[in-house]
């Protein structure tokens, strides 16, 4: 991890710290992710009910991804964590990517637990970006 907050006056600043994992895409890897997320959301403050709507948003933006990993892909999730905020990407090596099917209900259910929610399928990547914000406040 790489720790790029530092003190200032009154506190810490909102340079975020990263995270990166790599993981084999395959769903039995799924729950590493999800319990890693927690981990982050706990740490930048999200209450109890923000980190279990978190946990379903990071199983459906993974399941979305791992359904256009290329066999023997790996998963690349990054984490991005500011004050109450956390901000991720997971992506995955896809030659032939489908269209974004923003309709689904894996969709419509990311993009009501996200604050931000983006997919990025282009030709060799397919990728699924969020951003969420603790419901404390700031």
């Amino acid at each position: 991890m790489s720790e790029t907050s530092t003190l200032a006056a009154g506190g810490v600043t909102d340079d975020p710290d990263e995270v990166e994992l790599r993981l084999p895409a395959d769903g039995a890897y799924a729950s590493v992710l999800r319990t890693l997320t927690a981990g982050l959301a706990a740490r930048v403050d999200f209450t109890m009910d923000d980190i279990e709507d978190l946990r379903i948003a990071v199983s459906e933006a993974a399941a979305m991804v791992l359904d256009e990993a290329d066999d023997d892909a790996v998963l690349d999730c990054r984490f991005q964590l500011g004050a109450g905020r956390l901000a991720m990407t997971i992506a995955t090596t896809a030659a032939a990517p489908s269209s974004p099917d923003y309709e689904s209900f894996g969709w419509q259910v990311l993009a009501t637990l996200a604050d931000q929610a983006a997919i990025d399928a282009a030709p060799g990547r397919y990728a699924v970006r969020l951003v969420v914000r603790s419901s404390l406040p700031a």
